[in-house]
């Protein structure tokens, strides 16, 4: 019997072959080399390099993958960009909180979105063969935005994110830090050091932050490549609560401004893009509606024609009625 060594793989203790390396643990997993990233004793290992690096006694490891978490209407030259790559859609949804990764996939295709946010998570090295969000969401036709939901420090997401772009390459990447647990409402101060380092790392963030002017614009100081301010609290679904502070952030961004969190149905999508932001971020109000594919749907018409509205320019509001039928002439 050959000799054998312990090591530590996401929080669970395993004996493996001595000698084994980091590729040789994953097919022992039956996972796929290709589809995950690897943390080491706390350093991110290269996936080039996974079949060169020998395990050792004691060694602590991390592997992890991505989760879940109509006819175009709107003129096909009304694109937007963010971080150099262009968009037509400007609905960019979740993939949590659906039933299963089927419905997503449908959502996700009524919806006509071109951008999903993903969770980070330990791979189920107890159930290696559990599907996956790849699957069923293919990455190389819609793209993958890699966030930090969960994390409460500038460490926590920086770390995450690296292990990100290991496991797909993506340097377009969704930040953000929360300050606790109850409102998840974001803690700036660690939001603003994350996206320092981030951009000096070469990443390309776009960061959820307070809906705050000033704030918004010290993250693009820092290297934001968009300003993502809250409508209201993550998942509660009571729409835009202060369009005065949205429509300053976007009067006084150089980079795209987009809604995130807040939003409950499709007029709150509509709100949004009639303040003038490049895009509108949910999930919630998809995934926890009745019927998530037709929500999506609807997700798509209003954002769609929130656009259209902000493009046409509003009638001026007036004090008193103005009647539209001429009065000269009445019988």
């Amino acid at each position: 019997m050959s000799e054998q060594i312990s090591i530590i793989v996401n929080g669970e203790s395993r004996r493996i072959p001595h000698g084994s390396s980091i590729a040789d643990l994953a097919r022992l997993l039956e996972l796929d080399p290709a589809k995950v990233a690897v943390e080491r004793n706390g350093d991110i290992v290269p996936r080039s390099t996974l079949e060169g690096v020998g395990l050792a006694q004691g060694d602590k490891l991390e592997i992890v993958h991505f989760v879940g978490g109509g006819d175009v209407s709107v003129a096909n030259d009304d694109t937007w960009s963010v971080a150099g790559q262009t968009f037509r859609s400007r609905l960019i949804v979740g993939t949590g909180k659906y039933k299963d990764f089927e419905q997503n996939a449908a959502a996700v295709a009524a919806s006509g979105a071109e951008i999903v946010t993903v969770a980070v998570r330990r791979v189920n090295v107890s159930d290696p063969k559990a599907p996956m969000l790849t699957d069923y969401i293919d990455p190389k036709k819609i793209t993958y935005l890699p966030n930090t939901a969960g994390c409460f420090t500038a460490e926590d997401a920086i770390r995450t994110l690296r292990l990100a772009r290991e496991a797909g390459g993506w340097d377009l990447v969704k930040l953000e830090v929360l300050g606790e647990a109850k409102t998840l409402y974001p803690n700036m101060i660690e939001t603003l050091r994350a996206t320092e380092v981030l951009a000096n790392d070469g990443f390309k963030p776009m960061v959820y932050c307070a809906d705050d002017p000033i704030a918004a614009k010290q993250l693009e100081d820092a290297g934001a490549v968009a300003i993502m301010p809250l409508g209201a609290p993550i998942g509660s679904g009571l729409g835009i609560q202060n369009r005065v502070t949205i429509r300053l952030i976007v009067e006084g961004a150089g980079v795209p401004v987009l809604v995130d969190a807040g939003v409950g149905t499709a007029s709150d999508a509509a709100v949004a893009m009639e303040l003038g932001c490049e895009g509108v971020l949910m999930n919630t109000a998809i995934a926890e509606a009745k019927d998530p594919v037709l929500m999506a749907h609807a997700m798509k018409l209003s954002v769609e024609a929130g656009r259209a509205a902000y493009r046409a320019g509003r009638m001026a509001t007036r004090k008193y009625a103005d009647p539209s039928s001429p009065l000269a002439g009445l019988i």
